[in-house]
């Protein structure tokens, strides 16, 4: 069996649009063979819930850098055992909740006070208007990034410098960091590439070995695009590629976003890498 686990931001979805247009047909045509095409993203629960429905995706999810993984209920056999029950998933949590690194945002980062924004402060400041104008994104789809579970999203506004010692101070907290295209995330020690072979391992004890692939643009993709079995790497008009150690099973695209993605996957499946 093979499985697609993809990152959505700047690799599925335009990076500067959020569109996902130029691989809607492709991405019905994977559902017809029957290839699972599994989010993978620092988005929440909701915005996934919501990006499903648009694109008629009935799979897992992992949500907030590999904080959660979503199961329908009844997708397999059996409910994993350490997966609790919320209303239609099978949810396995792999750390804390957003309320304990808020509270140790709000203390470690009183003296670097002028030069972030969180995602809960600009809310309360700003209202999901602030947050939308920040994001780019619509009214609605901000209120549903606001409805974190597990992490917090910042604005860096400082030196590069300054936000090195911001981001030590954190970890000395107990906090774990993870940049993306825009926003730095802040949660639990979890990471996509833990949870991508969680969720794989579950496919394999019901459907036996699978071929899985990473597809990513961004640092904090880095971790699944080293654990699944090949790695897509998406190139961006914003920054520069993560840089892996692996130099097997490994493409980079040469478009960008969701043509890049489709690029990869073509080549994937006529097994080029």
């Amino acid at each position: 069996m093979k499985l697609i686990f993809t990152d959505l931001d700047g690799s599925l979805l335009d990076h500067h649009t959020y569109s996902f247009a130029p691989a809607a047909n492709y991405l019905e045509r994977l559902e017809a063979q029957g290839i699972p095409v599994i989010p993978i993203t620092s988005k929440t629960r909701a915005e996934v819930l919501s990006f499903r429905e648009t694109i008629n995706n009935q799979h897992p999810f992992i949500i907030e850098n590999g904080a959660a993984i979503c199961i329908p209920k009844g997708y397999f056999d059996q409910c994993p055992e350490q997966a609790a029950k919320f209303e239609d998933y099978w949810i396995i949590s792999n750390t804390e909740p957003r309320s304990q690194w808020d509270d140790i945002l709000n203390t470690v980062g009183k003296p670097f006070a002028n030069e972030y924004q969180s995602f809960s402060s600009i809310c309360a400041d700003q209202g999901i208007e602030g947050l939308a104008q920040l994001t780019g994104l619509t009214m609605e789809q901000a209120s549903l990034a606001q409805q974190r579970q597990y992490s917090e999203a910042i604005n860096w506004l400082g030196s590069d410098s300054r936000k090195a010692d911001f981001m030590q101070q954190l970890t000395d907290a107990g906090a774990h960091l993870l940049q993306g295209g825009r926003f730095l995330s802040m949660g639990g020690n979890t990471d996509k590439g833990r949870a991508l072979l969680q969720l794989q391992a579950l496919y394999q004890a019901q459907y036996g070995q699978c071929q899985s692939i990473a597809i990513g643009d961004s640092n904090n993709d880095i971790s699944m695009l080293e654990a699944a079995d090949s790695a897509l790497v998406i190139r961006s008009t914003n920054h520069d590629m993560p840089q892996l150690t692996r130099t097997k099973n490994l493409y980079q695209s040469n478009a960008t976003g969701p043509n890049g993605w489709i690029e990869g996957i073509v080549a994937w499946l006529k097994n080029h890498f």
